[in-house]
This record gives structure tokens, C-alpha cells and sequence, in this order.
């Protein structure tokens, strides 16, 4: 296969998924790119990763283990993008453990992004107003008749679907008139029978059933007709497109700009606003539009990766926790370090992306995470890189290696400076022999150093 089909293929994965190991890359590209495309957009053709072995193997109740068992679903499952479109939802409409304090509705709405994050629009806002995370994080078990908490209605609005100055504050008022009643039950307390869920309620007589005007609609509205009403917005269209190319092509300034800043791609968002205008918000159709279009395929390292795309694609490198093992709770720790505590965003506005998940100190732990992972030669998937540079059995010259081993860990292409740094150290350990088991075990540790060097590398920082 050409080496463009491999690297446009690396792209999609790293994108629509976390990444793949070498041997899963290739058999990805031997399909062909719109093959992929329809295969990761229809999940339901591939296996899930099996539950039973998730709970049997990391059991108990705290936020590190529930974010560990996703960081497991994300390394090794065959529906990639399912889980991608879950850290997508999780980052737009934004939820918080620290108020919620509570790990059966935190960890459920991600769970509902699971099941419904390449549904349709529609759905997805609907059931989120009805989320018992979102509802106790917006305040809107407080939204009585008479009493109204404009919380939900505001952020519906401003963060969730139209963007600032598609709506008036009386469209606010009448949002949150409209979700008045729309509150949770009380879940048992923790202790001590352990965790309980808390479920969605609709409290009758908390609900305003008075006449509201929304948008220039006029009646007896309640939340399930204010949603109708905003995923009919053109506005919602450009807002999501734009939140989609921001996550998935290449990074936009951060989203309290965009009601001044136009978008740096307009043409590639008018894409996607299409697909959804024509199917009615239609998910998988906006997926389809934007994956398949030019932008996407040349905007390869357009992207600086988040935390969690970092971590699991390094995870995905080395080839570990295929199968349960130990260690798999402590990535989630990783992550905070990095600037991203999934299950807990900083605010309700999601985390600032693009450069803005790089200073002094993140850097550092990106980067001493990479490269102690990659450290280790016993793990599979190293120890397939260092087949593969000596799969012929003899010498590897200098400037073999090097562009084999950024073949191999991407492929990642390299600025001449960067890739001046990473010869001059393959030309102080010389020609790499594999001519015998002894050979092979002195040229280890110098490609080991080669793979961290190259982990260490600004380009790697890119999606």
C-alpha cells in the first residue's frame, strides 16, 4: 500500500478513535479510507468490548476506577469512534463530580453519550435535559413554577446548541419557564448500602404551564418543545459543525470567541451544517460529511492532542491492557496532571483546547508519560517496532532507522530540525545490526531511546 494511504488512515484513526497499533493500521488501510469511514460510522457491525470482563476484573466505586474501565474501553474496543463521541459530548455539554458528587449520575452520562452520541441532535439534547447529572449540575431540580432557575435555560442556549447572540434574555426566561417540574429523585445515601442511581422526575405540579414565547414560538411550551425548536435553528447547525470541526479537523480559538471570531474554515463547516440541515440533525450524516471532505483528510497534525487522546494513543502504541491488567486505574490521574480530569471539567463551558493544553509544566508530564511508557522493551507493541526495523535480519544504517522509526511510531512527519536532532543521535550509535539474538539485544535499548526521543518531540504533541 502506498505510504499516503497509511498515513491518511492514521489520521482517521487517530481522529474518529485513539490511535492503532502498527498491525491494526495496516489492516484498517488494506480496507480502503470510505470502508473505514461507513465501518466506524456503524458500530453496531463490530463486537463491544465485554462488560462482565470490565466489572469482573475493575470492580469497585470511585471516580479513578470508572475512569479507568473508560480508559480500557477506549484502548482495546472495536467501536472507536463510539467512545470518541462520548469525550466529544462529555466536553460540550459539560458536567462536574466535584458538585454532583455523585458517581451513578456522573459516570451514567457518559454512558448515555455511549448509547446516543451518534444518534441525532434532537435526542441527544433531549435526553440530556432529562440527565440527573446535568439537572443537579445546572441547578434545574431548583425550577419551579413561580420560582423559576434560569441555570439550564441559559447554558441550553449559550453553550449547548445556538451560541451567544442567537437569542434574547426573554428566550431564556421562557426556556427555563418551559424545564420548570423537570427535576431528579433523591438517590439512597452512599452509606451505607453503597451507590443508587437517581432518576429523571417530572414534577407536575412545579411546572409552569402558562403561555411562553421561545424563538417567536408562541403556546403553552414545555422543555420537549423547546428542544424541537432549537435543533430547527440554523444557528444550532453552525454552532455543533463548528464544535465538531474544533474537536475533530483542527483547532479553533476557544468558544467564548466565536460569536466575534469567524470560524477558519467556513467552507468546511458549511459541509457539515448541511448534512445536518438536510437529515434533521442527523449525527452520523455531519460524521460522514466531515470525514470524508478534503479539509479533513489535509489537516493531518492540525490538532493538538487532549490528555486523554494522548494517553490512550500512547496506550495504543505500546500495545497493553488488550486484556485486563493492573495499572489501568492511574490514567485518569495521568490526565489531571495533563490538565484534564475526565468526569470533572472546570467548568460548564468543557476545557480550553487546542495550544492552551500546553504550558511548562503539562508539557513535562506529556511528555515523561510517553516516554516512560514507551521505556519498557517487553511491551507487544514495542517489541513489534523492534521486529519490524530488523525484520530483514542484517544492518540499518543511520538514516534507515531514523525514518523507519518515525515511520513506525506514526507515521509522524518531522520538521529538518527535528529530524537533524533525531540523525545526529542515530549516527553516534552507528549502523543498528540484527543479524543475531545478541546483535538484537545490544540495537534494543537504541531504538528504545530513538522511540522516546521521538515521543519527546513537539510534532508528537499534534493529532
Amino acid at each position: 500500500m502506498a505510504d499516503n494511504d497509511l498515513a491518511l488512515m492514521a489520521h482517521l484513526l487517530r481522529r474518529a478513535g485513539f490511535g492503532a497499533a502498527r498491525s491494526e493500521l495496516e489492516e484498517y488501510a488494506a480496507k480502503g479510507y470510505e470502508a473505514v469511514v461507513e465501518e466506524l460510522l456503524n458500530p453496531e457491525d463490530s463486537p463491544p468490548v465485554e462488560e462482565d470482563i470490565i466489572d469482573r476484573y475493575y470492580g469497585g466505586e470511585a471516580p479513578t476506577i470508572w475512569v479507568g474501565k473508560w480508559f480500557y474501553r477506549m484502548i482495546g474496543t472495536k467501536r472507536p469512534l463510539v467512545e470518541k463521541m462520548a469525550l466529544f459530548w462529555h466536553h460540550v455539554l459539560a458536567t462536574g463530580i466535584n458538585k454532583t458528587e455523585h458517581l451513578p449520575s456522573s459516570g451514567g452520562q457518559i454512558e448515555l453519550f455511549q448509547r446516543i452520541g451518534m444518534s441525532d441532535v434532537r435526542t441527544v439534547l433531549l435526553e440530556v435535559s432529562k440527565d440527573p447529572a446535568m439537572i443537579y449540575w445546572l441547578d434545574n431540580h431548583e425550577n419551579r413554577k413561580g420560582e423559576p432557575n434560569e441555570n439550564y435555560g441559559r447554558e441550553l442556549l449559550e453553550l449547548f446548541s445556538m451560541g451567544v447572540g442567537n437569542y434574547t434574555e426573554d428566550d431564556i426566561k421562557n426556556a427555563a419557564r418551559a424545564f420548570t417540574g423537570w427535576t431528579i429523585t433523591q438517590p439512597i445515601p452512599l452509606y451505607p448500602q453503597g451507590h443508587f442511581k437517581s432518576e429523571f422526575q417530572f414534577s407536575q405540579g412545579d411546572h409552569d404551564e402558562g403561555e411562553k414565547t421561545f424563538l417567536g414560538h408562541t403556546g403553552n411550551l414545555n422543555g420537549d418543545d423547546i428542544v424541537d425548536i432549537v435543533v430547527k435553528q440554523p444557528a444550532t447547525a453552525n454552532f455543533l459543525a463548528r464544535h465538531m470541526y474544533n474537536f475533530f479537523v483542527a483547532d479553533e480559538p476557544q468558544v467564548p470567541a466565536w460569536s466575534v471570531e469567524p470560524p477558519q474554515d467556513q467552507e468546511t463547516i458549511d459541509t457539515i451544517v448541511k448534512a445536518y440541515m438536510e437529515t434533521d440533525g442527523d449525527i452520523v450524516a455531519m460524521l460522514r460529511a466531515m470525514f470524508n471532505s478534503d479539509s479533513f483528510k489535509n489537516a493531518q497534525f492540525k490538532k493538538v492532542k487532549n490528555p486523554t487522546e494522548l494517553v490512550a494513543g500512547v496506550l495504543k502504541l505500546v500495545g497493553t491492557y488488550r486484556f485486563p491488567e493492573p495499572g489501568v486505574v492511574a490514567f485518569g490521574a495521568a490526565t489531571t496532571l495533563m490538565g484534564q480530569t475526565l468526569l470533572n471539567p472546570p467548568t460548564v463551558e468543557g476545557w480550553h483546547t487546542g495550544k492552551e493544553w500546553i504550558d511548562g509544566g503539562t508539557l513535562n508530564e506529556r511528555i515523561n508519560f510517553a516516554v516512560n511508557e514507551i521505556g519498557d522493551a517487553g511491551k507487544p507493541g514495542i517489541q513489534d517496532i523492534i521486529n519490524r526495523l530488523g525484520a530483514h535480519g542484517g544492518s540499518v544504517s543511520p538514516e534507515e532507522f531514523t525514518d523507519k522509526a518515525l515511520d513506525l511510531v506514526g507515521p509522524l512527519p518531522v520538521d529538518d530540525k527535528t529530524h537533524a536532532a533525531l540523525m545526529e543521535y542515530a549516527e553516534s550509535v552507528g549502523s543498528l545490526d540484527f543479524s543475531s539474538d545478541e546483535a538484537r539485544e545490544e540495537a534494543t535499548p537504541r531504538v528504545i531511546h530513538m522511540l522516546q526521543m521521538i515521543a519527546a518531540t513537539r510534532e508528537f504533541q499534534f493529532a
